[in-house]
């Protein structure tokens, strides 16, 4: 079989890849700045864990993966060192908070210059109601995820925010009624 390609974008990052070898002897094979790296199934394990909670002490984490503290260790800070983790964050209950609503748009640019993209993607990088924002293939040319209060956050969203970007041809909302499933990132141990 071929090895599937993908992608991660982030802003600084354009040229990081994560290489998917769908063959007999499966691996996954991160690729930074030329260093090549093979997970293992213990980095998996890492990672899944990691994933799960990622305020797991070192001796926590260890006991879980089938490692002593010192190895786990060395092997956290080389996933570390190579950007495969690139942070610990908190899921905040967005509901806790006031944010109640969660609406997807498709938007269409007038064009598709590297300035044009460029422009749009730094304009939606500064909203702070634009939870994810997707480049992507097919009728549209960005799938943005929005957060806000109520109806009439959305609204003022729209008008005062969005809209005020320059370039914009079309866009269609979808409003969620809930969310089925919500991670960051897919469980690499099920990957393998």
């Amino acid at each position: 079989m071929f090895p599937v390609f993908f992608n991660i974008f982030k802003c600084s990052q354009h040229k990081n890849k994560v290489y998917l070898d769908l063959s007999e002897d499966s691996s996954l094979v991160y690729i930074l700045n030329r260093t090549e790296y093979t997970l293992d199934r213990i980095d998996r394990k890492i990672l899944s864990a990691l994933r799960g909670n990622g305020r797991l002490t070192v001796a926590q984490l260890a006991e879980e993966v089938g490692l002593s503290s010192s190895p786990c260790w060395t092997r956290l800070k080389r996933l570390e060192t190579l950007k495969i983790i690139e942070g610990y964050t908190v899921n905040v209950n967005q509901k806790a908070i006031g944010i109640h609503e969660v609406f997807f748009i498709e938007i269409t640019l007038e064009r598709h210059d590297d300035e044009m993209l460029e422009n749009f993607s730094e304009a939606l990088a500064d909203i702070p109601e634009v939870v994810e924002a997707h480049l992507v293939t097919g009728d549209y040319d960005y799938l943005v995820k929005v957060a806000v209060k109520d109806a009439d956050h959305y609204e003022r969203f729209l008008r005062k925010k969005l809209y005020s970007i320059k370039g914009i041809r079309h866009t269609r909302s979808t409003f969620a009624l809930r969310p089925l499933k919500s991670a960051n990132t897919a469980d690499l141990m099920l990957i393998e």
